[in-house]
């Protein structure tokens, strides 16, 4: 059942990837649109919590945990993306379950059987040939410690899920921690930004407009924000069952093919052609889930 959770899971974090991607061509404010994602986790987890009368206690804790790790893993993500190669940083953040694997090991002494981890490993090599770049060399490491930290970021927001559930922790008040801590870290990036630019001189202001394209209102860029907070949310509800389930390195794995949802998009909508290697890489990923599938 684990399998089943962890692929759904993969599903929502793919639409929201998707999301992400068609929002990067806009005009937007980065931090106020996540911002909103990170409230519409806020709305939703608070009222199901409340209409499944969950019980609350200290090791909900853990979500601020999650909320920090996930803020900082997207941080970091994005200034990787804005300072270095991207291929170098889209190969590093695909490589968090090895870390998870690695981790939970050591933790909680989880191991996985031969056939697991040869079912794991066909899983990640597909995701890093999907990832794998023509331009990459090791001469081009500009960004690799912000594409390290990503990986470490989200391998540890994985593991603190995990604890979640070791802990017995209710789910969605686990997850309004997670949401809200999220929230205050984006926010106040927003504030920030927005007190900065306020205090900038009108001629730099002017210049500055007439060389940009004119950005989103601010309560449209928030309720999109909290449109794809939906997906986003939705990932992360079926998460934390995955992990209550399963192998904590195997479901982060499977989470991870989200990657290939991203990639059917461009194939239908944006009308761009899978190449031999990313062809290869999805059917590698795909055989890993089915093996995995068949050795659970």
């Amino acid at each position: 059942m684990w399998l089943v959770f962890a692929a759904l899971s993969a599903v929502a974090f793919g639409l929201r990837g998707i999301l992400y991607h068609w929002t990067s061509q806009k005009p937007i404010n980065r931090n106020l649109m996540l911002f909103g994602v990170f409230c519409t986790g806020v709305v939703i987890t608070l009222s199901l919590s409340l209409i499944l009368q969950q019980s609350w206690s200290i090791y909900n804790l853990v979500g601020i945990f999650m909320g920090l790790f996930s803020f900082a893993a997207n941080g970091s993500m994005y200034k990787g993306f804005a300072v270095g190669k991207a291929s170098l940083v889209a190969i590093l953040t695909g490589l968090p379950p090895v870390v998870v694997v690695v981790l939970a090991y050591i933790l909680w002494g989880e191991t996985l059987t031969i056939l697991q981890l040869g079912a794991f490993i066909i899983i990640i090599a597909g995701i890093l040939i999907l990832r794998y770049s023509s331009d990459l060399s090791l001469k081009q490491l500009q960004g690799a410690q912000w594409g390290l930290l990503t990986m470490l970021f989200f391998a540890l927001n994985d593991l603190s899920g995990k604890q979640a559930m070791l802990f017995e922790a209710e789910i969605f008040p686990t997850l309004f921690m997670m949401f809200i801590t999220g929230s205050i870290c984006f926010g106040s990036l927003w504030i920030t930004g927005k007190r900065r630019v306020n205090q900038t001189s009108p001629s730099t202001k002017a210049v500055t407009e007439l060389i940009q394209v004119q950005p989103w209102k601010e309560s449209k860029t928030f309720f999109w924000g909290m449109l794809v907070g939906v997906t986003n949310a939705s990932g992360m509800i079926l998460v934390l069952p995955a992990f209550k389930l399963g192998i904590t390195g195997l479901v982060s794995a499977v989470i991870a093919m989200n990657v290939l949802f991203i990639l059917l998009y461009s194939r239908l909508f944006l009308k761009e052609k899978f190449s031999p290697r990313e062809f290869s890489g999805i059917c590698m990923a795909l055989a890993g889930v089915i093996l995995l599938r068949l050795f659970d």
